[in-house]
């Protein structure tokens, strides 16, 4: 065999190649088979060649051979026999020659390729490479014995797809099409091919496969290979998912870091591609911006990948944003209607997934955590808070996240901190973000970025300089997080000291005001056990002298003196603004609580304050200085000391005193204290308001410089009136002499605060608010429980004093009712204890029990008997206390509402209550207000107190949310609620919409409300107005707020049609229709409409009034076409894509439309047109001045009607178009429409002319008569 493989070797040598070709020619088809194998394992370049040019493709003969050495190296090369370079240089060598073979010889080629993949002997797919030029030049071939070139490659082709693929043959299969020409529908066949593939590969082969598709998208079908890829990993996800939550944790089909690693890698891929294809990057951003639900954690990695090209950033981000957004306010949408609950159980959890694609790229994907980072800021920036008006920034405190905006905030913020906890690279950014926007967003709340408890305690860590850079602005949430390390860092702590002296002189408010902050949180960490002498407390301390030991477990003298330090820091703030002032007196509060052995010092430096502004002789009168608490600057005048606050202040820092009595200096500061505050209560009681220049005489205008400062001096006065009542109370002890003294001072105070409102609202400027009350929360629940509840023997005798005065019990519930409404407005109230929530709730809890008790025990019609006031009575105080606890407690502690009722221990002898479960514990008390609600009604028309009915209608309203939908309890509640819906008559509008608005928020959580809207639409058009029948009323209540609220759940059931509406829309393009069964959704929103359109005829058929119910009806029948002819398009596009058959009950929905509400349309736009016409004409008879504006009203007004006109041409419009594509008429059920230009009304015509016609023949008859004779004159 050598032998003759040297032979042919020095024939090609030479000059001719005739002796080869005739040596070849002697050789058989078995001998040339073993040359051909022999040769390629030995250097096939220089003798594989050989072979071929001794077969000429002009002759037969040689044509075969060359064919016969094709069909021998291809097996080698796929054997693996072969080295790699050797197998490469034989199909190199063989792809050089291809072009030379004859049509047949390609043909039969081919068809051993196809065979051999069919068999799965494409293992390596080495031999793949020659595949495409093999079909290349199979297709240019002119002529075959059966047809052109061509027609063989499209049969080859065809036959390819059919058969089963080995997945090992795949990826080349993959790469050998991509130099296949193919048609587009070859193309997509080819496509959806390899995509089924994708499940049957190994997950390592699916980079490369996916890397071999992008370079197939070049010639079409890039949507279709993005959705098949993303589709992929989705499900892979979903099946990872599901093993996770499943018990047999050894059941794992793909390890997930495994996963995650080929999902980066896919990631990669594909953002190459889409930097070099700006096509492949348009489509695939083209999928999500219409809709979100094809999103998942893999989609939402690659959107981050592919942010990083710059080019695609700004749209990348708005398409998330969009998402976002999108999902929050539909999975509220959903969650408030049971009707689309029941309709699409499961909802797209975009934040979720945005959160996972954090989680999951811990796993090697940094080329996600920059748009992680980018994200977050964009959603935190976006959806943040914004600057209240002239610029004003408002620091409230944060709640729960309720609106769509609040949501996608959070969710910046939640992706920010678990990637700040996961990836170390990114945390350095993230913390030079945050201070860029702490520094530089003065003028923008900025709260919302300080929830990074981590990010700052590592910030604090390494960025000394950015601690002291917080204390100059006006933020006082991140100060949290830096008292451990002020407390083991000297350094940190003398630097800060330093910053805080210079801010005290500020030439800034704020700065100033940030000072004090900080001195007081310091006092506050910084606890004393023992105590120095309060003499010390003035001796220059330096911050340097301090040494603190970081290892030592507590350091007392360190603590005393660094706390001695800052009050005489803090005594600088008495001379500076009130709002210092106020900041500071407010701050001992919290300093005493925590720190209480300050007391002393604390007390020396307000007791020194408060002498100046105290009267010391005894016989003087009044006992307070009030001249210097105020100042003017040119005409104006501004409160330069708080006193009332120094004066509470001081008296709450005497309650520490009580317990501790070991030193002499403690005993005789609240010695002297007390003779203060004794003798400030004779004096005050004997002053009368002549004393302080504010009698009744006095000027209160807020428009004058006079007037601002008697409202000064009145606030002052009475604060100091609450202050003493307070000091009273508590040092009573339960004395009658005390009590009656305190009763003294409330009937000053209200007599001054009578005087106040009666004066303030005669102005032209209008008066603020009531003064906030300086009472605490705690004193209040205090003594409402002494008030209400307090049963002792020895006590009754003093407390009948108080309880003997109404005014008191109802200025008590009063300031109650004040400090909850703060608490739910701000998350904190004034005084002791009003920034500590534990504490609060737990006086919400006392106030509860306090305020339910008194409320059903006490009826309120036994109150103040004979007497007819406006002001509310006693008991429709507590009522009011009751729902604003409610609602507070459900706003600010919504995980604690169970904890609330479980204190209202009103019935404890009620066998029926059971505190086993807490729904049935929540439905207990709502019988309680049910019963008495029904009491109200039961008693009749004369008895009916609306202001309580309503009251106890809100009460119901917040206790049901607690309530589960699912719940026997619920379903009970919406019976009880439509009952007292058909058998209440009171003609109380107020009321009426509060229990209808009660009802239709239960009944949107049970089922659709659509029904329940045709019923209370017939009850309307049957009092309002009956034209064509006389129908029994179910509903006895019927108002203009009756009408508007049934029609803001119009509007509310076309929102929910109309997004039903988008969502399936989005489908519709990707869905086929297997079926000619109508979809579950389509007959919803069918069924919807059709009861919608029945309650909108008996609407319009009624006599409405002229104004907001006439208005606003027509607007709504303008939404209504709207929304059926979204409905008409959305069945335009099935009709288009699918080729699917129009739904019976859509065609009854058209004609429903067409022969019962347009018609009736067009009715009701004639009377609303005359309607306007005689108002506009009594107007001008009864206002001839303002008929200008009367017609401009009457303009805006009407011009709801062209708009409804409008969008019945529009709707009609379409309903041609769809009648074209379904080849179904139904324009046959709709009625010509009316020409309102010209309009004649027969019945009006026929009066005209009968009337015309009488009077002719009354003058027929009179000039057959003779004439009458004339009277002659006298």
């Amino acid at each position: 065999m050598r032998a003759d493989m040297d032979k042919i070797v020095s024939l090609s040598d030479g000059d001719s190649t005739e002796e080869l070709q005739k040596y070849l020619s002697s050789l058989t088809d078995d001998q040339v088979a073993i040359l051909t194998q022999f040769s390629a394992k030995r250097e096939p370049s220089l003798k594989v060649c050989p072979l071929l040019t001794g077969s000429p493709p002009s002759s037969t003969e040689g044509s075969n051979r060359r064919l016969l050495v094709y069909q021998h190296c291809i097996p080698l090369c796929e054997s693996g026999d072969l080295q790699p370079e050797v197998a490469s240089d034989i199909i190199g060598l063989l792809m050089l020659e291809t072009h030379t073979l004859s049509g047949p010889s390609l043909a039969q080629l081919a068809s051993i390729f196809v065979e051999a993949i069919k068999v799965g002997k494409m293992g390596s797919g080495k031999s793949l490479e020659l595949f495409p030029t093999v079909l290349t030049a199979l297709a240019a071939c002119e002529a075959l014995s059966y047809g052109k070139g061509k027609c063989k490659l499209l049969a080859l082709v065809t036959v390819l797809f059919k058969i089963i693929w080995d997945p090992q043959c795949v990826i080349h299969l993959t790469t050998m099409f991509r130099d296949v020409p193919l048609s587009s529908e070859e193309l997509q066949f080819l496509v959806e091919k390899v995509l089924r593939m994708f499940i049957k590969l190994d997950l390592q082969e699916i980079p490369p496969l996916v890397y071999q598709l992008l370079l197939l998208s070049a010639k079409g079908c890039k949507k279709q290979i993005l959705d098949g890829i993303i589709s992929y990993f989705k499900e892979q996800d979903l099946c990872q998912e599901e093993e996770q939550k499943s018990l047999d944790l050894e059941v794992q089909s793909i390890p997930q870091d495994q996963l995650r690693y080929v999902e980066g890698t896919t990631i990669l891929h594909i953002v190459f591609a889409v930097r070099l294809d700006h096509e492949l990057g348009r489509e695939f951003l083209k999928n999500f911006k219409t809709s979100y639900v094809d999103l998942c954690p893999f989609s939402i990695a690659l959107l981050l990948s592919v942010a990083r090209i710059q080019r695609y950033e700004e749209q990348v981000f708005e398409v998330l944003k969009g998402g976002i957004i999108k999902s929050f306010k539909d999975e509220q949408l959903q969650q408030g209607s049971k009707f689309l609950q029941d309709l699409i159980p499961g909802h797209c959890r975009v934040a979720q997934m945005i959160l996972d694609t954090v989680k999951n790229s811990v796993f090697g994907w940094d080329h996600v955590t920059q748009g992680l980072v980018q994200l977050g800021f964009f959603l935190m920036d976006t959806f943040g808070p914004k600057p209240g008006p002239f610029g004003k920034t408002s620091e409230g405190s944060v709640t729960v996240a309720r609106t769509p905006t609040q949501q996608a905030c959070k969710l910046g913020g939640q992706v920010l901190l678990q990637g700040f906890k996961i990836h170390e690279p990114i945390r350095g950014e993230i913390l030079e973000q945050v201070l860029n926007r702490l520094v530089t967003k003065t003028a923008s709340p900025v709260n919302h970025y300080l929830d990074f408890n981590l990010v700052f305690v590592f910030l604090l860590l390494h960025h000394q300089s950015f601690s002291l850079t917080l204390w100059s602005l006006r933020l006082t949430t991140c100060r949290t997080f830096l008292w451990p390390l002020f407390k083991v860092s000297m350094s940190l702590k003398d630097a800060l000291i330093l910053v805080l002296r210079k801010a005290m002189f500020s030439s800034q408010l704020d700065g100033r005001k940030s000072a004090v902050t900080g001195f007081l949180l310091l006092l506050k960490n910084f606890k004393v056990l023992g105590s120095l002498a309060s003499s010390q407390c003035s001796q220059a301390i330096s911050s340097s002298q301090i040494q603190v030991d970081v290892h030592s477990r507590y350091n007392s003298a360190a603590n005393e003196a660094f706390c001695l330090e800052i009050l005489s820091s803090l005594r600088r703030c008495l001379g500076q603004q009130a709002d210092v002032r106020l900041m500071l007196y407010e701050g001992f509060y919290d300093v005493l609580r925590r720190n209480s052995q300050l007391a002393s010092s604390i007390m020396q430096t307000l007791c020194s304050h408060l002498r100046r502004y105290y009267e010391p002789e005894q016989d003087l009168l009044p006992p307070m200085k009030l001249e210097p608490c105020i100042t003017a600057h040119g005409d104006q005048v501004f409160l330069q000391e708080p006193l009332v606050l120094c004066l509470h202040c001081t008296n709450f820092v005497s309650v520490f005193f009580d317990d501790d009595e070991e030193e002499e200096e403690q005993e005789g500061y609240q010695s002297e204290l007390q003779t203060i505050l004794d003798s400030m209560t004779r004096r005050m009681i004997k002053s009368e308001l002549e004393d302080f220049e504010l009698d009744k005489s006095a000027e209160f205008s807020m428009g004058s410089s006079v007037g601002v400062k008697n409202n000064i001096y009145a606030v002052l006065v009475m604060g100091v009136y609450e202050v003493l009542m307070e000091y009273n109370f508590i040092k009573a002890d339960y004395s009658k002499t005390r009590f009656e003294e305190l009763l003294e001072l409330f009937n000053r105070y209200h007599k001054l605060s009578e005087i106040l409102k009666e004066k303030s609202g005669k102005g032209r400027v209008p008066s603020n608010k009531t003064p906030r009350s300086l009472l605490s929360l705690g004193f209040i629940s205090t003594l409402l429980t002494v008030l209400f509840r307090d049963s002792t023997q020895s006590k009754e005798e003093a407390l009948s004093v108080l309880r003997s005065s109404g005014e008191f019990l109802r200025y008590a519930v009063n300031v109650a009712v004040q400090k909850i409404q703060q608490l739910e407005e701000t998350g904190h109230t004034d005084g002791p204890d009003g920034q500590n929530p534990d504490r609060t709730f737990r006086f919400l809890c006392d106030m509860t029990s306090v305020l339910m008790w008194r409320y059903t025990n006490i009826p309120s019609v036994v109150e103040d008997p004979g007497k007819k006031e406006k002001r509310s009575s006693l008991s429709h105080l507590c009522l009011e206390g009751l729902l604003k606890i409610f609602t507070t407690c459900q706003q600010r502690y919504p995980d604690k509402m169970a904890q609330l009722l479980s204190n209202m221990d009103i019935a404890e002898d009620d066998a029926d209550k059971d505190n086993g479960s807490v729904t049935e514990m929540n439905y207990f008390y709502i019988r309680q207000f049910q019963r008495t609600l029904f009491s109200q009604l039961s008693g009749g028309e004369e008895e009916f107190n609306s202001k309580e009915a309503q009251l106890l209608v809100n009460i119901l309203s917040v206790l049901s949310r607690q309530l589960k939908p699912s719940s026997q309890q619920f379903v009970q509640m919406i019976t009880w609620t439509v009952k007292i819906c058909k058998e209440t008559s009171f003609e109380d509008s107020a009321f009426s919409k509060g229990l209808l608005s009660l009802l239709f928020s239960l009944h949107v959580l049970y089922k659709s409300p659509v029904s329940l809207l045709l019923e209370l639409c017939q009850d309307i058009h049957s009092q309002l107005g009956d034209i064509d029948q006389v129908h029994e009323m179910m509903f006895q209540f019927i108002s203009s707020l009756t009408i508007l609220l049934v029609l803001s759940q119009v509007d509310r059931v076309l929102d929910e049609v109309d997004w039903l509406i988008a969502r399936k829309k989005s489908h519709t393009a990707a869905a086929k229709s297997t079926t000619d069964q109508q979809d579950p959704i389509e007959k919803a929103m069918t069924l919807q409409l059709g009861t919608l359109l029945t309650a909108l005829n008996e609407l319009i058929q009624t006599a409405l009034l002229p104004g907001t119910c006439t208005i606003t009806l027509l607007r709504e029948l303008s939404r209504t076409y709207t929304i059926l002819t979204t409905l008409v398009k959305y069945y335009i596009q099935v009709c288009t894509s699918q080729h699917r058959a129009l739904p019976a009950r859509f065609e009854k929905l058209v004609k429903l439309s067409g022969s019962h509400l347009t018609p009736q349309c067009y009715s009701f736009i004639t009377y609303a047109q005359v309607a306007y016409q005689l108002l506009l004409l009594y107007d001008k008879k009864k206002k001839k001045r303002n008929e200008v504006n009367t017609a401009a009203k009457l303009l805006r007004e009407t011009k709801a009607i062209p708009n409804l006109i409008f969008s019945i041409e529009q709707y009609e419009k379409y309903l041609i178009t769809l009648s074209k594509k379904s080849k179904v008429n139904l324009m046959q059920y709709m009625k010509l429409s009316t020409s309102r230009d010209f309009r004649i009304n027969a019945a009006t015509l026929d009066a005209a002319l009968q009337e015309q016609d009488d009077g002719e023949e009354t003058t027929e008859s009179q000039e057959t008569q003779e004439p009458k004779q004339k009277k002659r004159k006298q």
